[in-house]
């Protein structure tokens, strides 16, 4: 097959970034490599297929300053929703992660090197934790835009996200780099070294990179040191907070009162008393990672190769929150007690809720030491007939501890409440002294194993007329099993949490897969080609039985310049261990409903019930690169994804909207499947609200919409310039929880991160002969707030406007040893908007840059 301008255009034209020399093949007249594409096993001598894919190289990733490979996945205009990342303080577990289209984490597939990545992270992890991955090690990255269950099996159904890592690399090359922002916080190093040699047979390939990341507190920024809240009656603003407060809060049938120092006690004031939880809480996590790579290629005989790769990461992290809120019922005894009540109107003998924050303790802190190693044996070669085979044995493992400190044991304080030996209603029995015998620290471990066994082949098959059959054929087993033990006192729901359950399973699964590239025409009037692809995949779980996936894809190379294609598959998404057997346990969610507290206790875990997702994709587009205008390409790609059987939870707003009267608090659609599953609780005296909203094959999501790629690079000036735009342009995301369906499209929420309508990357990047220089800038479309959708929503700031960051780097080449580079991101240092439903740090951490301006510098040397 010939190469032809639109031939190498059609990778190139895609992403704003571009590195296709690091894997395009060599088309002289006397080699033609063949080479495998993300989205096929089957070699071809061209890049172009029928499905869009987008090639990110090591030069981007550097040009970004970027230590993980998390930041620059997370900018790209196709991800959206909530990307768990270093802003994320809240949960995060110290995780990162990429969503392509929104549709979570767990839906985007994750490879090395086209193999499985182990599922990592703290718990029984789900997905893979993008901080394993080593930066200085990677040669490129493809990010296949399309369903590719049938080509890769489950997990597949947004999109794969395929990474290379270095496997010919010669010499020594090491670089040192630092970051920090404007405000002198949130400072980064970062250390790596890569060697490399090759030999008569082979190559050898080792990295070591270790970052230690700094931490910023959300004190330390002016949107973000105290948590807004709305009057909405008066259109002004004041710092709000938790009702859990220092010295105590008292809810009784007649009372709201809050503690003083002296052991006193007044009507709580809602505008005054609330606690500043934002003061103690980190606005960026720390965290320090050490990345060992190695990577070998041996051919043992003239047709056979072994192939092997190994890969550890260690990674110590931190997240710091407001100290512990604790909450609990008790009677009131004014003899014991103290009658210090009793002038505000709560009676002796009456039942009274307490809450406190345990800021005589100290702030909470949540540590993680993550283990993940990943193994891989392969051998591959060629049979006499020109036909390829490979075998592969992937062992991986991820071993996590974390903990949690200034935690109480509210079971035993409780318990010395009942026997008369510590009073709540003193101030002195909860000095920091008395609490010491209360205190302690939760300590949980977990982790995951994968075991993944192949076999497969690829070649040609028969000659036709328009050219040759590819095919690739092949099987695999995969077995993986995850764990989570919680603490001992956790487990028994003996501290101020409820009680939290232990998970633990297994699944095996084989499977099958054959795939064929179908010449068509070739060299017609009004055709230069016309190609088919297939492929189908059955497999088999030990879980919920066997099912089978297929793909079809089409290009039509019209000429020269044009090519149309479209792929048309089915997908599905098998249920983790995680999803079937997680324990239950608590987690507290931002909520919105009158008179409780902003934040409500939910129940989740998993559910052995569930059967898989499954999906329908379609793409279909254009790729468009005129002899008239050389350099010039376009690609214009529309993508169509709805998902079955979806395994989800019901939104929680959604929850308390639908199973609580806004007028009264009552209960109402209580013969309703939602609710009866939720049995939901509101405390009205204390506002507190309680439900239950485990995992469940429920309703349905479906998401459209374009991606656009405009491309130009031209020699002007005795300089060379590259220019990309990216636009991605969202026309629906749909979610169906079977009781309601919402359209996220424009909507910014507290939980799932933002749906924005349009996203957009411009890069410039000129360069001369011994520098280069780059701008780019990212926009993300104004949003409104998913929270004051309703009517009768009361909300000063509905929607955020359209947001755009400016970023700025260069490098230069000293000489052949030494090169440096460096830039500025968020240049204009944009702040990190609010929004009245916002989710943490009164913005959205998924979604937007809270550091603000951030400087960035690095020297590389290589021998």
């Amino acid at each position: 097959m010939k190469k032809t301008q639109l031939g190498l255009a059609v990778v190139a034209a895609l992403p704003m970034f571009s590195s296709v020399q690091a894997i395009a093949a060599d088309s002289s007249a006397d080699a033609i490599e063949k080479i495998q594409v993300t989205g096929s096993r089957i070699k071809r001598t061209d890049m172009e297929t029928a499905s869009p894919v987008t090639l990110i190289g090591a030069n981007d990733i550097k040009a970004m300053g970027a230590t993980s490979i998390d930041s620059v996945l997370q900018k790209m205009t196709a991800a959206s929703g909530a990307m768990t990342n270093p802003a994320v303080n809240n949960g995060s577990g110290g995780n990162a992660r990429v969503d392509l289209r929104g549709l979570g984490a767990q839906r985007t597939l994750v490879l090395v090197n086209g193999r499985r990545m182990i599922n990592s992270g703290t718990g029984a992890a789900s997905t893979v934790d993008l901080n394993t991955i080593p930066v200085s090690m990677i040669k490129s990255v493809e990010v296949l835009k399309d369903g590719a269950s049938a080509v890769y099996g489950t997990d597949a159904v947004a999109g794969v996200v395929n990474i290379i890592l270095k496997d010919d690399f010669e010499g020594l090359d090491m670089n040192l780099s630092g970051a920090i922002t404007g405000e002198g916080d949130a400072d980064e190093t970062s250390f790596d070294i890569t060697m490399g040699s090759s030999f008569d047979r082979g190559n050898v390939v080792i990295g070591l990179q270790y970052t230690d990341r700094g931490d910023a507190s959300q004190a330390d920024r002016d949107f973000s040191d105290c948590p807004i809240s709305e009057d909405y009656d008066n259109g002004s603003f004041y710092c709000g907070g938790s009702s859990y407060t220092p010295f105590g809060h008292v809810w009784a049938d007649n009372a709201n009162l809050q503690g003083q120092a002296d052991g006193e006690w007044h009507d709580f004031d809602d505008t005054k008393d609330r606690y500043n939880f934002s003061q103690a809480s980190y606005l960026y996590t720390p965290m320090r990672r050490l990345n060992l790579t190695g990577v070998g290629n041996f051919e043992l005989t003239d047709t056979t190769r072994l192939v092997t790769e190994f890969t550890y990461s260690k990674r110590w992290s931190d997240q710091q929150m407001a100290p512990q809120p604790v909450w609990f019922d008790f009677t009131y005894d004014a003899e014991n007690m103290g009658d210090s009540l009793l002038a505000h109107g709560v009676a002796d003998g009456e039942e009274i809720s307490y809450g406190r924050r345990m800021t005589d303790v100290g702030p909470r802190g949540y540590e993680q030491v993550v283990d993940t190693v990943r193994a891989v044996v392969g051998l591959n070669g060629e049979f006499d007939n020109g036909w390829g085979w490979d075998t592969s044995v992937v062992f991986g493992r991820n071993d996590s501890v974390d903990r949690a400190t200034n935690l109480l044991n509210m079971g035993s304080i409780q318990d010395a409440i009942v026997e008369g030996d510590f009073n709540p209603l003193d101030q002195a029995d909860w000095s920091g002294d008395n609490l010491q015998q209360y205190n302690y620290t939760e300590n949980n471990s977990g982790g995951s194993q994968l075991l993944v066994i192949s076999a497969g082949l690829n070649g040609e098959v028969m000659e036709l007329p328009a050219g040759y059959v590819g095919f690739a054929a092949g099987i695999e087993r995969r077995e993986e099993k995850a764990w989570y033990v919680p603490d001992s006192l956790t487990s028994q729901g003996l501290a101020n949490d409820p009680r939290v359950e232990p998970t633990g399973g297994r699944f095996d699964v084989n499977e099958a897969y054959v795939e064929f590239a179908v010449p068509l025409v070739a060299d017609a009037a009004f055709a230069d080609s016309i190609d088919l692809s297939a492929a189908v995949r059955a497999f088999d779980y030990s879980t919920f039985g066997s099912d089978e996936t297929w793909k079809l894809g089409l290009t039509y190379r019209v000429n020269d310049e044009l090519m149309l294609r479209a792929v048309r598959s089915t997908a599905f998404r098998a249920p983790t261990v995680s999803e079937l057997y997680q324990g239950k346990s608590p987690s507290f969610e931002q909520v919105k409903f009158p008179g409780a507290q902003d934040q409500a206790e939910v129940t989740v875990g998993g559910n052995d019930q569930l059967t898989p997702e499954e999906a329908d994709t379609l793409t279909a587009g254009f790729v468009y690169a005129p002899s008239w205008l050389d350099g010039f390409s376009m690609t214009v790609d529309y993508f169509d994804i709805e998902i079955e059987n979806a395994i989800s939870s019901v939104n929680d707003q959604y929850i308390v909207e639908y199973c609580l009267d806004k007028n009264t608090g009552g209960y109402i659609n209580t013969g309703s499947a939602l609710c009866q599953s939720a049995d939901i609780n509101f405390n009205q005296s204390t506002g507190r609200i309680s439900f239950n909203n485990q995992l469940q094959n429920i309703g349905a999501e479906q998401t459209k919409g374009y991606d656009v790629n405009f491309k130009y690079a031209f020699d002007a000036l005795d300089l060379a310039w590259r220019t990309g735009l990216d636009i991605t342009i969202l026309d629906e995301y749909i979610v169906d929880s079977g009781t309601s369906s919402i359209d996220y499209v424009g909507l910014v929420t507290s939980s799932l991160g933002s749906y924005a309508e349009y996203k957009t990357n411009f890069t410039l990047n000129v360069a001369g002969d011994s520098w280069d220089a780059q701008y780019q800038a990212r926009m993300i479309d104004g949003l409104d707030d998913y929270s004051c959708q309703k009517e009768n929503s009361k909300c000063l700031v509905p929607s955020v406007g359209t947001v755009v960051y400016h970023d700025i780097s260069g490098s230069y080449i000293i000489n052949d040893t030494v090169s440096l580079s460096g830039g500025v991101n968020n240049l204009f240092d944009k702040q990190a908007p609010y929004y009245t439903g916002n989710n943490d740090s009164n913005t959205d951490p998924y979604t937007y840059d809270v550091l603000g301006r951030r400087f960035f510098a690095s020297v590389n040397v290589k021998f």
